[in-house]
């Protein structure tokens, strides 16, 4: 966040946070109040009863509290979900993403 992206973010500017409970919690937290103070809008995924970040976060999406190594695997699914469904409400046709030849790699 340091740097040049906390440049961007002003009242149009969502971002989105993987805010759970792990080594780098603290941190997580530390930049959302950043984000927060440049009236950027916060959409979280969350570990349940978490109100810390609820009360940061304009938007929330909870995941149950889990194993550290099983975290990324829950937090990943809500990303997805919400990638599909912001390039739906964009009008993006996601059975046929543009440009897919040039990003896969042939070997």
């Amino acid at each position: 966040m340091k740097h040049g992206p906390i440049a961007l973010i002003d009242e149009n500017m969502p971002v989105v946070f993987i805010a759970v409970k792990d080594g780098v919690y603290e941190k997580v937290l530390s930049n959302m109040e950043e984000v927060k103070a440049r009236k950027g809008k916060i959409i979280s995924i969350v570990t349940e009863l978490d109100d810390k970040v609820v009360k940061l976060s304009d938007h929330t999406i909870q995941i149950p509290q889990t194993f550290d190594m099983l975290m990324p695997i829950l937090s990943v699914i809500p990303l997805q979900l919400l990638a599909y469904h912001i390039a739906v409400m964009r009008g993006c046709d996601v059975d046929q993403p543009r440009n897919l030849a040039k990003s896969v790699t042939v070997e």
